[in-house]
């Protein structure tokens, strides 16, 4: 499903990166911080310090030189982090400008732009982003391309090449995520498709299949996560109620999905992750205002049913969707999820989990949500340290 605040414009894409330094850099291993790709006229990246007790507090907000839309599908990534060796870099979109700069947030300056093909646009839905230390793939939702970027040294990036993608239905590209050698993707049709990026740039891998649960019309695979070792990739439907569907990827190709309906409360799985220890699998019920934890077994693939929130404070009178999430810990079953929430203004939610053997609960923590002044569109959060696959 799309969603904006902004539906009036439709030019141009902007991919924005952000370098940790400076002081940020030095105090990495000592403080983690949560951030928001603000996604709006004002764009930029908004950075909170996680407190001991999972706590969110403002820290500062660097202004990024182009324009978000403040909307868009679900479950495109629109900032991720990576974190590997000495390489510490955050990747945010913006979908209204088409270039692509990095930032020195310590010094507070622009360290460079680049910028992808002249057909490369992602100003309906917005750009998703999928990254590790040597390549950033954007997605963009107008024209239905994926660019590859190669990451030089500082995190600088060059703009290499991008090919045009699309459903079996005509369905533009959608969620989009990253393991080793293999990219997979979702399209706003049912459809979902796998590539190798072994040589950089993708190379579709004769995949493209319409999910199980797709041909009823009441569903869509959107939001995207793999586990550790390749084996499952897992999709959260944007749909009348909450289904996640499963492939088994370990034959280096996606196979026919096993859907799985939880008989929540929730409306709509459309943003998805698992645990560090991958025995929960969280969903973002993105129109039905609560958060579900399932378990997921990592050995088979199944999922079974575990708990839902209570509806999350401000529904309504604060915000009108849940976004994205990212864990609260990187470790064990990550100790519940903070969420995005898109209004105006727009917020964070912290939602705690508990876990005590075969039964969950899911709780929004004390002093939540905590606003996002400078977003009137938040769909997209990330984490540093990110977790660690």
């Amino acid at each position: 499903m799309r969603i904006s605040a902004f539906s009036f414009f439709r030019r141009g894409a902007l991919l924005i990166l952000f370098l940790i330094a400076g002081g940020l850099a030095r105090s990495a291993a000592a403080q983690d911080y949560l951030l928001t790709n603000d996604d709006s006229f004002s764009n930029g990246v908004s950075y909170y310090t996680i407190g001991g007790s999972g706590a969110l507090t403002f820290a500062m907000e660097v202004p990024g030189p182009g324009l978000g839309i403040g909307g868009g599908y679900f479950g495109m990534n629109r900032l991720v982090v990576v974190d590997s060796g000495n390489t510490q870099c955050i990747f945010a979109s913006e979908a209204m400008t088409n270039d692509v700069a990095w930032y020195v947030p310590g010094a507070g300056v622009v360290g460079g732009s680049a910028t992808g093909s002249q057909n490369d646009d992602g100003s309906a839905n917005g750009i998703g982003l999928a990254a590790n230390a040597q390549y950033v793939y954007a997605s963009f939702s107008t024209s239905s391309t994926i660019a590859t970027f190669q990451v030089q040294p500082g995190c600088v990036l060059t703009f290499l090449s991008d090919i045009a993608v699309g459903g079996l239905n005509g369905g533009t590209i959608d969620g989009m995520a990253l393991h080793g050698n293999m990219l997979i993707t979702s399209f706003a049709d049912g459809s979902i498709e796998s590539f190798s990026v072994g040589a950089g740039t993708p190379v579709p891998n004769g995949d493209l299949q319409i999910s199980t649960a797709s041909p009823s019309g009441q569903s869509y695979p959107n939001g995207i996560d793999i586990t550790q070792d390749g084996h499952f990739a897992i999709f959260g439907d944007t749909s009348s109620f909450d289904l996640v569907e499963v492939s088994d990827i370990s034959s280096g190709k996606l196979t026919a999905t096993i859907p799985y309906r939880l008989h929540g409360a929730g409306i709509s799985s459309s943003d998805i992750m698992l645990s560090p220890d991958e025995t929960i699998l969280y969903i973002i019920n993105t129109q039905g205002a609560v958060v579900t934890a399932a378990f997921f077994n990592k050995n088979t693939g199944q999922i079974t049913p575990g708990c839902t929130s209570a509806r999350l404070r401000d529904y309504v009178q604060g915000w009108s969707y849940l976004g994205g999430l990212v864990l609260q810990q990187t470790t064990g079953n990550g100790g519940g999820v903070y969420v995005a929430e898109f209004g105006a203004p727009s917020g964070v939610a912290a939602v705690n989990l508990t876990v005590n053997g075969a039964k969950c609960a899911l709780k929004e923590a004390s002093g939540s949500p905590v606003a996002d002044e400078y977003s009137q569109g938040l769909l997209s959060i990330g984490r540093f340290p990110p977790r660690s696959f």
